[in-house]
């Protein structure tokens, strides 16, 4: 479809404003020049073609302004996201096209909230710290006013001195108000929420011209302007050292550190990053002289790359704190995101992203990213292994991943010491994740929460999510006497964070990261070292992980592994639980069925596993003395709101203890021709030859009587391996 047969006059006009929301984002004589072309790129003009296709309906049906009154999922709070929706596609069809009848859909739908919202109290569900107008909470509300700006902005022009005078001061003057000056918990603290929640008085301030929303955007709330309390349970911060630390400046310096990484973890990254780069993006038109993606070495482009890499083989977002599993980079914040930094910094890795998602913003930053498209690129994006500083000056720990063998099916290592993720952090100080391709062989549960479904708790994060989600337990890293990190206590878990001892990745054939938490428990010093190790004579690389623990006094040490798989075989004689026992009263082991257990007779244990199609094995250094048990959660969980998800727990007793393990991904099996590939281990066993404060020396142990000894320095991650036939 051409579509130079509209205005090029009145596209002009619409953008020569200045302001650029959203959908008008660059210089006139740029949308000249596109405007005049024979024809937009393939991949644009398909994405303008099905946009026109979802708004006929649309235009010629009832606009349904309905009264507020649901959570998330309910008729009411689905249909004003609708609402939103749709405003921001049609002003950017009218952007495009010029037809009126945008612009006059547009105009009826404000109209309609200008009328009903001077009558609508706080959502009657009164659930949220921040209790919303629209929806349930002031987070909610801010994404309508991200959204509803750009279409506002749209047809500035276009609507009436009077008629701009009745949706300003009746709805979104008003608005922007409610959830600035009448909530500022919400609004004056550096958290997602109140991203989302700058954003939406910023673009609100440009959209009506109005500078003094925009100056309450970018720097918050004055102390004088409201009655501040420094106290903020939801994970955020208010005050430090008796300076208000509030606004969107403020969100850029203190939620990412200087790699990009975000303090809450990549879901809720994915997340923020639409209002950070929306709002970015607006002012780089609006206010040039703010140099905006230029700001702090140009931090918003680096927190962007950065949201790439922290990702599966599938391009899934590792479900790190509170996440929903399988959030991608298909969602539609993360398709802003790569388009506008792609636009403001060229780099390729932004257009691999983009040709993935297969689909652009109908801006002009989507254009230019389909026109890079169809011209093509140079750089393939390989994930590499990366190690990105949290903290927003890089201080506070960080997520180290390693990624080795074949990049169509990486075997990729994620290893956190973060800080604790404000109030969406879990207590899992150390944990890892380990995948083969887009296969969790050591998964992290992610977030016990329906997103937007109903019956879940109004799509709210549930109860479990504290008692089992967050609960260390219910992660890959060690538990001792069976109490979380730091008993499971916020305030102590958010003033701590775990330390960066090396990060080596200079031997490709056997890449470490080690690290040091000594504040989850009084007394006790962790230190895990984790190598990806390959070698040619195995069929993937190897996890190798070393949890050394050590303390003065006598501990019980459990080290959980949620393999979350088919059990195939085992080198121990278990016992079944008839019935099974419950483990616990608190710290997530009141949800955990204990199904069989071992006490291990002699030294080593492998456990063999299956999990779409591949089979794993575990080999590890288990002591005489120890105790293997299979669990599974889901106790005391009357409304089966926990995946039955199996783990298996290593649990040891002393005072110092080093646990090695090996986790290995070694065949293969199709369920059409029933034929299994390798479903044993290569592997036999691993033991520690000789360890002390500066080293570790291995001794793996392969079923074909090859052996491996591998010597990791732990002050600088060099390592030494030897081969013996």
């Amino acid at each position: 479809m051409k579509y130079q047969q509209y205005h090029i006059v009145l596209l002009i006009a619409i953008i020569y404003t200045g302001i650029c929301v959203g959908c008008k984002t660059t210089a006139v004589a740029q949308v000249q020049e596109v405007s005049t072309t024979s024809q937009y790129p393939p991949l644009f003009d398909q994405v303008i073609e099905q946009s026109i296709a979802s708004m006929a309906p649309v235009l010629t049906g009832e606009i349904s302004i309905p009264t507020p009154k649901d959570m998330g999922g309910g008729y009411t709070h689905e249909q004003h996201k609708q609402n939103y929706r749709n405003l921001q596609l049609a002003g950017q069809l009218y952007t495009i096209t010029g037809d009126v009848a945008y612009a006059d859909y547009i105009k009826k739908v404000f109209y309609k909230y200008a009328d009903a919202y001077p009558t609508w109290p706080p959502h009657p569900t009164n659930r949220s710290y921040a209790v919303g107008k629209i929806f349930w909470q002031c987070l909610n509300d801010s994404n309508w006013m991200v959204y509803g700006s750009q279409a506002y902005d749209a047809v500035y022009d276009y609507l009436t001195a009077e008629e701009r005078t009745h949706i300003e001061d009746n709805f979104l003057k008003p608005y922007a108000d409610y959830i600035s000056i009448d909530n500022p918990k919400f609004f004056n603290r550096v958290h997602n929420h109140s991203t989302w929640g700058n954003a939406a008085v910023g673009m609100v301030g440009l959209a009506t011209r109005d500078e003094a929303l925009v100056q309450r955007a970018l720097y918050g709330l004055q102390l004088d302007e409201v009655d501040l309390k420094a106290k903020d349970n939801d994970g955020g911060y208010i005050y430090e050292e008796g300076k208000a630390k509030a606004g969107f400046f403020a969100q850029i310096d203190y939620s990412f550190s200087p790699d990009g990484y975000y303090g809450e973890g990549p879901y809720y990254q994915r997340y923020a990053m639409l209002p950070f780069m929306i709002f970015a993006q607006a002012l780089d038109n609006a206010k040039p002289e703010l140099e905006i993606f230029a700001y702090r070495d140009s931090l918003l482009i680096k927190a962007v790359e950065a949201l790439m890499y922290q990702t599966t083989q599938d391009d899934a977002f590792f479900p790190i704190n509170d996440a929903q599993k399988g959030m991608s980079i298909h969602s539609n914040s993360v398709v802003t995101a790569v388009d506008i930094a792609f636009a403001a910094s060229k780099k390729d890795v932004f257009l691999a992203a983009a040709e993935k998602q297969n689909t652009v913003l109908l801006t002009e930053q989507g254009l230019a990213v389909a026109q890079a498209l169809e011209r093509g690129f140079d750089e393939p994006f390989i994930k590499q292994s990366i190690n990105l500083r949290d903290g927003y000056d890089g201080t506070e720990g960080g997520l180290a991943i390693l990624r080795a063998g074949d990049p169509d099916e990486q075997t990729t290592t994620v290893v956190k010491y973060t800080a604790q993720g404000m109030g969406h952090g879990h207590y899992d100080k150390l944990g890892i994740l380990v995948y083969d391709g887009a296969t969790e062989v050591l998964q992290d549960y992610g977030a016990a929460r329906w997103v937007n479904i109903e019956q879940k708790g109004g799509g709210r994060y549930l109860k479990v999510n504290k008692s089992w989600g967050k609960q260390t337990v219910a992660h890959n890293t060690l538990v001792v006497d069976q109490q979380s990190h730091f008993g499971g206590k916020y305030e102590k878990a958010n003033a701590n964070h775990s330390d960066l001892i090396f990060y080596n990745v200079d031997n490709d054939k056997c890449q470490v990261v080690g690290t040091i938490e000594e504040n989850a428990y009084p007394g006790v010093t962790m230190r895990r070292y984790v190598a990806l190790w390959q070698d040619d004579r195995l069929v993937k690389p190897v996890t190798i992980d070393i949890m050394a623990v050590s303390s003065e006094d006598e501990h019980t040490y459990d080290l959980p592994y949620q393999y979350a798989g088919q059990v195939m075989q085992q080198s121990f004689d278990y016992a079944i639980e008839s019935p099974p026992t419950i483990m616990g009263k608190k710290h997530g082991y009141q949800h955990l069925y204990q199904e069989a257990s071992a006490a291990i007779d002699q030294d080593g244990m492998q456990f063999n596993w299956f999990k779409d199609m591949k089979f794993y094995t575990l080999t590890t250094n288990a002591q005489v003395g120890d105790e293997v048990i299979l669990a599974r959660a889901g106790a005391n969980d009357r409304s089966f709101d926990i995946r039955r998800d199996a783990l298996l727990i290593t649990r040891a007793r002393g005072k110092s203890r080093t646990f090695v393990s090996l986790i290995e991904s070694h065949g293969t099996y199709s369920t059409v021709t029933e034929v299994p590939i390798q479903p044993y281990s290569q592997l036999r066993s691993v033991n520690i030859m000789e360890e002390d404060e500066k080293s570790i020396s291995l001794r793996v142990d392969a079923v074909d009587s090859m052996s491996w000894t591998i010597q990791i320095d732990k002050t600088t991650g060099n390592t030494t391996i030897n081969t013996k036939k």
